[in-house]
């Protein structure tokens, strides 16, 4: 059976990917939300956190109605009285700058105490509204609880962040914030594709669709200057990141594979598969991080959903063996 975690926190409406139309608009490491994608062998997966030394939470098979669609966490600044708050919203483009923030707790005290999750404390997803810019950055937290990340903005325009963390001994939440750089900004309409280079010889194939409202298997193939990967690297605990960003509202999801590096059954390439749960029919941008040659590496996709939005069950009916299983939306 295939591993995975959902789609874990959505944004409010920024970027609309499909329509073509963007709004503008002592150091401690740390965590995001992550759907996890299925073991290329073995059942080892990391579960329902980030962290891998955790249970492990079985997801639909591919092509079972998912359980619930409901509107995910990570709408809002504040949830459950987390509030990210960023010591300032505007960012010089253009240039080395500083990102800083806290999270600050129930109390509204800042929060100094949060859980490893994939070998970091706080991850940090920033995208400009109209995807053209991503960054995946890993802050460090000084003693009185501000995060603190050096970051270079493409342009001017609307930037998006996510903070994604678990408070110690809480559960994953993952808070986004709206941030601002001043200056010229053209939107870049992102055309649908299947294969993404990156510098060095690096081409990466994606197959598979997303089916809205069911889980659906998709694959990533790396290879290198026509060959395939065969030894990537481990890269937070992991061998590919994938975060996807839904056309419309930037909704945020981000993806891990299943198993482990090392554990004797989770090959380092060149296919990393995952089942993939998109709760609408939409547009979808996807941006793989891979570690290969000791440089983390980052691709990007834009991929339209396919079919329609797959009928729930009936509450309290049992599935059919051509529905397969459904989980609850525990963790990310």
């Amino acid at each position: 059976m295939n591993t995975a975690m959902r789609l874990s926190a959505y944004g409010a409406a920024v970027a609309l990917l499909g329509a073509g139309a963007y709004v503008t608009g002592s150091a401690v490491d740390a965590p995001t939300t992550h759907l996890q994608p299925t073991a290329q062998s073995g059942p080892v997966g990391h579960g329902g956190s980030h962290s891998g030394a955790v249970a492990e939470v079985r997801a639909p098979e591919p092509g079972a109605p998912a359980s619930n669609t409901a509107q995910p966490a990570g709408l809002a600044s504040t949830k459950a009285g987390y509030t990210f708050a960023p010591a300032t919203t505007t960012l010089t483009p253009g240039k080395p700058t500083e990102l800083a923030f806290r999270i600050t707790g129930p109390d509204s005290k800042p929060v100094t105490a949060f859980d490893v999750e994939h070998e970091k404390r706080m991850h940090l997803i920033l995208v400009r509204s109209d995807t053209a810019d991503f960054q995946h950055v890993h802050p460090a937290m000084s003693a009185d609880g501000t995060w603190r990340a050096p970051v270079t903005l493409a342009g001017g325009g609307t930037y998006r962040a996510f903070a994604d963390f678990t408070p110690g001994g809480g559960e994953a939440t993952t808070l986004r914030a709206d941030l601002f750089a001043p200056g010229a900004f053209t939107p870049v309409a992102p055309k649908p594709n299947r294969v993404a280079t990156a510098p060095g010889g690096y081409q990466v194939r994606l197959d598979g669709d997303l089916k809205p409202g069911q889980a659906s298997e998709v694959t990533l193939s790396v290879a290198r200057n026509g060959r395939p990967v065969t030894d990537l690297q481990p890269y937070l605990g992991a061998y590919g990141h994938l975060v996807a960003l839904r056309g419309g509202d930037l909704g945020y999801l981000h993806v891990h594979p299943e198993g482990v590096p090392g554990d004797g059954a989770t090959t380092p390439g060149p296919q990393i598969r995952f089942a993939a749960e998109v709760p609408t029919a939409g547009t979808y941008r996807l941006f793989l991080d891979f570690r290969h040659g000791s440089e983390v590496r980052t691709v990007q996709f834009t991929v339209p959903t396919t079919g329609a939005i797959a009928a729930a069950a009936p509450a309290g009916s049992a599935p059919s063996a051509e529905a397969g299983h459904t989980h609850s939306e525990g963790g990310h």
